[in-house]
């Protein structure tokens, strides 16, 4: 049987830490421009509560999402051991394209793929690359859309890419800015006989609301009254995602579970979008309600405490990391069953089921 086979990963987590720390002189202001009635410290640790989060990374001033992008495509590409010149596509999931230190322009012109492209001295003209932009569930996006490119028989061999500099487009007098980083995760996906071994992905699930929810997360001013009304920032309509979430993405991983074929109790891992550790918590709970069953323990991998929210790098960064057995507690082994889940901007959610 032929199935959509991921034979390589790798990521790059930026050097630059930010720790909470770091916010607690901040003046923070609510979206109606009035300044929040608890203290920066006292604001800094309510997010830590929420979140979970207590530091996160930034990329250094001299690198842009493409060169981010690249540095974990090389290291994916070195691990699926193939050669770069057979890749047919590829695919780069981002949000705000390269935004140069110091700017809030973003610049996506050639594409990011197209720079990637380049940096990884790929010379096949057949080789297409080009980028997706589908909020943070991008690289689970790519994944769906490579399959469907190899059951269609266009491609055999897929870069899959997730990277973002957040830390670019930040607002400083909003607290949800703490949120978020920056990195990148990519993989190898490949169509193969799978022979005796039922690996590679088993369905998918992917949900869109752009009615109301639209605007739940998008681009707007800076929250600080006298603010410069040209200048934007992404912006978060916190308890609208979190309900919107909590209430949606449930259903996705259970739908997609339903067209696999795997039961839940055959499933080995979830790696979530990292959003927030509440949040994610509360997803999981949901969805494992809808079984009438409590969450396994070390069901859930987690990489928010210390990389913080990457968007579109999330996932493919922790899959690498638990891939390569470093996340405490955590590892794979041949024949699992695992599914990578994701939900932002747009809204949009999806789900993806795969057989390590």
């Amino acid at each position: 049987m032929l199935r959509s086979i991921i034979t390589g990963t790798g990521c790059y987590i930026p050097p630059v830490i930010k720790n909470n720390s770091d916010f607690a002189t901040r003046k923070f202001y609510t979206a109606n421009h009035q300044p929040i009635s608890l203290s920066p410290v006292e604001v800094v640790e309510k997010f830590k509560q929420i979140t979970g989060i207590v530091e996160r990374r930034y990329a250094p001033d001299n690198i842009n999402t493409s060169d981010m992008a690249a540095r974990a495509a090389r290291l994916a590409i070195e691990d699926s051991g193939i050669d770069a010149e057979t890749i047919d596509q590829v695919i780069v999931a981002h949000n705000y394209g390269d935004i140069m230190n110091g700017t809030l322009q973003a610049d996506t012109v050639p594409s990011l793929a197209s720079r990637v492209k380049h940096q990884l001295g790929i010379r096949n003209p057949w080789c297409v690359p080009y980028d997706i932009l589908f909020g943070c569930p991008g690289w689970v996006q790519g994944l769906i859309q490579a399959d469907a490119y190899f059951k269609a028989g266009l491609a055999k061999t897929c870069l899959v890419i997730g990277a973002e500099t957040l830390s670019r487009v930040l607002d400083d007098h909003d607290r949800d800015s703490m949120i978020f980083s920056d990195g990148a995760g990519a993989c190898i996906i490949q169509y193969k006989e799978t022979g005796d071994n039922p690996a590679g992905i088993l369905g998918a699930s992917t949900r869109s609301d752009c009615i109301d929810e639209v605007s739940y997360i998008n681009y707007g001013k800076s929250y600080l009254p006298e603010s410069n009304p040209c200048t934007r920032y992404i912006k978060m309509k916190g308890r609208k995602v979190y309900e919107y979430a909590v209430k949606h993405v449930p259903e996705a991983m259970k739908g997609c579970l339903e067209k696999s074929g795997i039961a839940i109790h055959e499933l080995k891992k979830i790696f979530i979008h990292q959003a927030n550790e509440k949040m994610d918590e509360a997803i999981v709970k949901a969805f494992y309600n809808l079984y009438g069953q409590q969450a396994p323990e070390h069901i859930m991998p987690m990489s928010i405490h210390w990389l913080g929210n990457s968007s579109v790098a999330t996932i493919p960064t922790l899959y690498d990391l638990v891939r390569k057995e470093k996340v405490k507690d955590q590892s794979l082994h041949p024949g699992d069953a695992v599914i990578f889940a994701s939900v932002g901007a747009g809204m949009n959610i999806n789900a993806v089921c795969y057989r390590v």
